[in-house]
């Protein structure tokens, strides 16, 4: 079954607490903290004591911290220790990846890999063996509630086809109609952002995000 990843990205910062309540108490599987540096993106977004202050709140939600940073070297055990459940790093780091992703699994976390949109899958091949899961960017990462880049399908047969036996993840302008065209190449994690936080019926959402699709076991 498709897992369901809200991104807090899209939660209202004074409300968080009430916004992530009501995404567990509909049902989604994990929850999606990007952190954004202000250089490797141009944002700037949570901490480790965001990470930790969920993880108090809601122990048994997984919480799956995507690091949009130039130097995730120097945070990756922080983040662990806070509470993440999986860390992903980006290819695109001028830093060295491999060693970093062997860092996070050594610290006890699912590491993962994400691609930004012109970052080919044939740049990470010799990463994969590494990697727990790849999150394929269907957005140029930063902001919220940009539109889904159909052209990022490929993408995941291409994964696939490379012998890349993990979960795939997607994120960028997800919603009721871009996730099917998603789980029907394979995708194993939906991270769902703006579509969730403002759907009034967000379970009704998800299940249908979800729809038949059998998806990689977590």
């Amino acid at each position: 079954m498709l897992l369901i990843a809200p991104s807090i990205l899209a939660a209202d910062p004074l409300n968080l607490e009430r916004d992530v309540l009501r995404m567990a108490e509909a049902g989604c599987d994990w929850l999606h903290v990007d952190v954004m540096d202000a250089h490797f993106v141009p944002n700037l977004s949570f901490s480790m004591e965001t990470v930790r202050a969920l993880h108090r709140r809601f122990p048994d939600l997984p919480l799956d911290v995507h690091l949009m940073m130039d130097n995730p070297e120097n945070y990756v055990e922080r983040f662990a220790e806070a509470g993440a459940a999986r860390i992903t790093i980006h290819a695109e780091i001028p830093g060295n990846p491999a060693a970093v992703l062997q860092t996070i699994r050594g610290l006890g976390c699912r590491p993962g890999l994400s691609l930004k949109p012109r970052t080919p899958v044939t740049d990470i091949l010799p990463l994969l063996p590494l990697c727990d899961l790849v999150l394929v960017m269907t957005v140029e990462p930063g902001f919220g509630g940009q539109s889904f880049m159909a052209d990022m399908l490929p993408k995941l047969d291409q994964l696939r086809t490379a012998g890349f036996s993990g979960l795939i993840e997607a994120d960028g302008g997800l919603d009721e109609e871009t996730v099917p065209l998603l789980r029907a190449r394979g995708l194993d994690v939906a991270v769902v952002g703006t579509a969730l936080f403002h759907s009034a019926e967000p379970g009704r959402m998800m299940e249908e995000m979800r729809g038949k699709g059998t998806g990689h076991k977590a």
